[in-house]
């Protein structure tokens, strides 16, 4: 039976997830520029699309945001061609960094100051995609939820109104079980590797376990 969250989390782990270690925090070179650069190409992409985008970027020698800012977007656009929507994601691209630099100085000094409010009053960047730069990004307590969250949650019986409300009863339920989630996993925990590896989790599991926008539940039972 699901409860809360946390039984999910239990669920999840039981099950061997998360399976594929690309990162301690899953999301690939989490606590670096990249994942700003990723959460706006992951837009309606997948992940394997992005990769080929980032390595383009590596290959010209733009490993930072002020190298992106020095790009002009018909060289940046085709860069990131490989993650389609190519000319849009671009211009956001272009736009996040540049007033990243502008109003922060520099991605370590972003991370310490940003607040959501910020992001989200940004181009390009809605909800999901300012808690991911947020979590895994900037390494902020901030809980991601997407698609793949309330289709799973839809499996078990639950439904959400809002992204919000969806968000604040994934934290709930952490935050209401912190010695739990310890004891779970043998060790303390940071609550953003919580949030972190627990939406790895779900993304990870519903890649095995969904048919069309159809999620089972039935290998967590």
């Amino acid at each position: 039976m699901l409860n809360n969250s946390f039984d999910l989390l239990v669920m999840l782990k039981n099950a061997g997830f998360l399976r594929e270690l690309r990162d301690p925090l899953w999301w690939p070179k989490s606590g670096s520029y990249e994942v700003v650069v990723g959460a706006i190409l992951t837009q309606q992409t997948k992940w394997q699309k992005v990769e080929r985008s980032l390595e383009n970027l590596r290959k010209e020698g733009v490993n930072s945001l002020e190298d992106i800012v020095k790009l002009d977007v018909k060289t940046l656009s085709q860069l990131i061609k490989p993650s389609g929507f190519y000319n849009t994601k671009a211009k956001y691209l272009l736009g996040l960094a540049k007033n990243i630099v502008d109003d922060f100085g520099s991605f370590e000094e972003f991370c310490l100051g940003v607040k959501r409010e910020w992001l989200l009053s940004q181009r390009g960047v809605g909800q999901e995609s300012a808690d991911s730069i947020l979590c895994f990004g900037c390494l902020k307590d901030f809980f991601v939820v997407d698609s793949y969250t309330n289709r799973l949650l839809n499996a078990f019986g639950y439904e959400f109104e809002s992204y919000e409300e969806l968000r604040e009863w994934m934290s709930d339920g952490v935050l209401a079980n912190r010695e739990n989630i310890d004891k779970l996993y043998g060790k303390e925990m940071g609550l953003n590797e919580i949030y972190a590896r627990f939406h790895g989790k779900i993304v990870e599991y519903c890649k095995e376990n969904s048919r069309g926008k159809i999620v089972s539940k039935e290998a967590l039972l």
